[in-house]
């Protein structure tokens, strides 16, 4: 199995998310051709967003809770949208070898940061990243998202019209 593969089931992941009105993210933690975690974005369809539970984060929950004991640069983690910053952190910090996502978060996507200008924890541990994978796949769900009236999250924002551009 391949990048496409995987991203085939994160995409799977924020399409379960978009069919509740949630912001259309899914992941999918991979080692060795094997799904061992995933998790999608929830929290957005309230009146006050919850800004913690991003899918990115919710499968890093599920790997812990599953106690899987796998090197964590052997990992793949596939995101649906390019990981923000605090996820980038979070993937970073446990020591994920790669990360492949679909779309690029032109709002807020952490995977371009300068690590050169950050501390030095963080420059030793940076994994590599891949984007594009299936872009088109999540360009649709962003786009369905942010068409529909009823989702108020993130509309009017840079996120949503360049997404409306795509």
């Amino acid at each position: 199995m391949g990048d496409h593969d995987f991203m085939a089931q994160a995409i799977k992941e924020a399409r379960q998310a978009l069919t509740i009105g949630e912001f259309p993210v899914g992941c999918v933690i991979v080692h060795q051709d094997r799904i061992i975690a995933s998790g999608a974005r929830s929290g957005t369809r309230s009146r006050r967003p919850n800004e913690i539970d991003h899918a990115e984060m919710a499968a890093l929950r599920r790997l812990d809770a599953a106690d899987a004991d796998f090197p964590p640069e052997d990992l793949v983690v596939y995101s649906t949208m390019e990981p923000c910053l605090m996820c980038f952190a979070a993937l970073t910090l446990s020591r994920i070898g790669r990360v492949v996502y679909a779309y690029e978060d032109v709002m807020g996507g952490g995977t371009r940061c300068d690590f050169a200008s950050l501390p030095p924890l963080y420059q030793a541990l940076k994994p590599r990243v891949t984007g594009g994978v299936m872009r088109a796949a999540s360009v649709d769900l962003f786009q369905t998202f942010f068409a529909d009236p009823a989702n108020d999250y993130w509309k009017g924002s840079l996120l949503a019209r360049y997404t409306a551009g795509q």
